[in-house]
């Protein structure tokens, strides 16, 4: 075990006492993820002597600094390996969340697009600027991963439970009568998000498909984990729903929006076709002050027409962004009788203090007109 993990380690349990700034570098909100942890009841440790540490103290310290009252009890779960700066993981590399703090395996990597702006520093559209290219955000390449959620962790985060869609008999030209399916426990993740580890665990992750896709061996630096043909065939059978070209990111007044639109293909209804979308929406507070999520408002273009939707919050809920927990992640589908379509809109919030301000939905195509999808 090299010196520089066995450090790392130690600032990771040492950053309880908010005296060290190692663990900055690690993760960018050192308070927030320790309390988190808490939450999931586990704790890596770096350093294999550590294990023997008593959870009761550990867990007085973080309860301490997260404000919660109820003891829980830490479980050993891995090894913290070194952050890669190229975000070159292969399949089988088990890590932690960076934001929400699950435990999960990586499936397959993705090249996506990231189109990032700040409203604050972007212009009003107008009839002037609305079309200038210099006003669109320069995209930049960026590896995310598709990966599996450990099952015995998504209660505790402040993550709809994600799930993949697919359309059965969805591919471009067939018109058969399809149906939408979901599986469950399957997320994307963006290379600054992993957290990366080694697992010590008798069984290093809940999920129906983990002995499916992953074959584990046990060494005696923990269980390492290779992919099987099967991942293989149903990655190239299901391409066509999973794959992740673009991801759209807007900044306002510190709430970062993401969205990431997935095509799943058409449709028959009622003698004409439906074209289908999901897409993944993660909101997150990058400021001091929390804020409760109470309204959104979208706009979904086709054919030259305009639908408005608005509801209270999203999916049923009005998360609090907060220190604690910052970001907040749903999926929702939509659907239009064209292959092609545009959505945006606005989150309204409402801080502590009262205050409501609209953070910008970052605008993105619904494009179902490619017939061919390349590998990445």
């Amino acid at each position: 075990m090299s010196k520089s993990k066995s450090l790392l380690c130690i600032r990771n349990i040492n950053c309880l006492n908010g005296k060290d700034s190692l663990f900055n570098k690690f993760c960018s909100n050192d308070l927030p993820f320790v309390s988190r942890l808490q939450y999931r009841r586990y704790l890596c440790f770096v350093h294999k002597r550590k294990r023997t540490l008593q959870s009761t103290f550990l867990s007085t310290r973080i309860l301490k600094r997260g404000h919660v009252t109820k003891q829980v009890k830490l479980d050993h779960v891995g090894i913290l390996e070194n952050l890669k700066s190229d975000g070159n993981y292969s399949p089988g590399q088990m890590f932690l969340h960076r934001v929400f703090g699950y435990r999960g395996v990586i499936l397959y990597p993705w090249t996506a697009h990231i189109y990032e702006k700040n409203s604050e520093a972007t212009p009003e559209p107008n009839k002037e600027n609305e079309k200038s290219e210099d006003s669109k955000p320069v995209p930049v390449t960026e590896t995310f991963y598709q990966v599996l959620v450990d099952a015995r962790d998504s209660p505790h985060v402040a993550v709809q439970s994600e799930a993949v869609t697919f359309l059965t008999n969805s591919q471009p030209g067939e018109n058969n009568h399809s149906s939408l399916y979901t599986i469950p426990g399957i997320d994307y993740v963006s290379q600054h998000d992993i957290l990366p580890y080694t697992s010590v665990e008798p069984l290093p992750m809940s999920h129906e498909l983990f002995p499916k896709f992953l074959e584990a061996e046990q060494t005696t630096n923990g269980t390492v984990l290779s992919t099987t043909e099967t991942l293989a065939s149903w990655q190239k059978k299901n391409h066509f729903c999973l794959e992740l070209t673009k991801v759209h990111i807007e900044t306002t007044e510190n709430i970062r929006v993401t969205a990431i639109p997935f095509y799943l293909g058409a449709k028959e209804s009622r003698n004409s076709l439906e074209y289908w979308w999901r897409y993944c929406i993660r909101i997150e507070n990058l400021g001091e002050t929390g804020a409760h999520l109470r309204e959104r408002h979208w706009r979904i273009i086709s054919n030259g027409s305009v639908k408005t939707v608005r509801g209270r919050g999203v999916i049923g809920r009005e998360p609090m962004l907060n220190k604690s927990q910052p970001a907040f992640q749903y999926s929702s589908h939509v659907s239009l009788q064209s292959s092609s379509g545009h959505m945006w809109g606005i989150f309204r919030l409402e801080q502590e203090d009262g205050k409501q301000f609209d953070a910008r939905i970052p605008a993105f195509a619904l494009d179902g007109n490619k017939t061919t999808k390349t590998e990445p």
